[in-house]
């Protein structure tokens, strides 16, 4: 069985995200095809890696991972697909790919070249699809694309260390469904900078002096249920994926606000965290 996972900008409001699985049914006998998100905001490419890193891995080894956001083909913007850390990745050479290997060479890419064979304006359905369909049947990536020696870096979004080794300039990297906010800080550099001393996190008139384990480590169950604080309750903790997260216990964006609307921050805003 093939497992084939998509991860697009599409919505799902429109037919773009059915014409591909139908697409993906007829050229795949038996293939498994899994959503990992069609919410990536319009051509983010920081969401879609960060996206899109946090979830292949799970997937058995030899799945493939289509690529839709920015996939129209330019000049700048070769249509790719690589062998990383066992999985397969197709999708356009825009710099996505370069933030989820985060500086690890992939095995293998090859620049696409069947496009003469396909008239297109929506090459994740005509182009990618094909692609997919050749790797499910074992295909040899040189067989579709002419070999690559690297692939398109982005690395604007990094965190900024000072001189003094003493302050973190980060940046918001993706807002989840609960309105918290992820920020590029990871819990790796946090630990190798501060070095255990005290610390205070800024995010704009917001602050944070502790990092807790996780969401219900903030609220002290040992009072009753009236007595705890929970509402609005402001933490910081390391996610699952290992970032630095800043959140409100119990949000909902659609009702009381969450970390996001209550903070004032947005994609890119800037957070510091500065070591005593």
């Amino acid at each position: 069985m093939s497992i084939v996972t998509l991860t697009t900008d599409f919505g799902i409001k429109d037919y773009a995200v059915g014409a591909v699985k139908a697409a993906l049914l007829s050229a795949i006998e038996g293939v498994h095809i899994v959503d990992i998100s069609h919410e990536i905001s319009p051509y983010n490419h920081t969401e879609c890696a960060y996206i899109l890193k946090n979830a292949y891995h799970v997937f058995p080894k030899e799945s493939i991972h289509i690529i839709g956001v920015e996939s129209e083909l330019t000049p700048e913007n070769k249509h790719i697909t690589l062998r990383y850390d066992g999985h397969y990745f197709i999708g356009a050479d825009n710099g996505i790919l370069s933030l989820i290997m985060e500086g690890i060479k992939p095995e293998k890419i090859v620049a696409i070249n069947i496009h003469q064979n396909v008239v297109s304006s929506f090459p994740v359905l005509d182009v990618f699809v094909q692609v997919a369909a050749h790797l499910a049947r074992k295909g040899q990536l040189e067989v579709v694309g002419k070999p690559l020696d690297k692939i398109k870096e982005l690395t604007e979004l990094n965190p900024v260390i000072n001189a003094q080794k003493n302050q973190i300039m980060g940046a918001v990297i993706y807002i989840d469904n609960y309105g918290n906010i992820i920020t590029n800080i990871t819990q790796k550099l946090f630990e190798e900078i501060g070095k255990t001393r005290p610390f205070t996190i800024y995010a704009r008139t917001v602050k944070f002096t502790t990092i807790y384990k996780s969401y219900s480590e903030a609220i002290d169950f040992s009072l009753a249920p009236d007595k705890r604080a929970e509402d609005g309750k402001k933490l910081a903790l390391f996610n699952a994926a290992g970032h630095l997260e800043l959140a409100i216990y119990k949000s909902n964006p659609k009702t009381v606000g969450g970390a996001h609307s209550l903070f004032g921050l947005d994609y890119r805003d800037t957070i510091t965290v500065i070591f005593e």
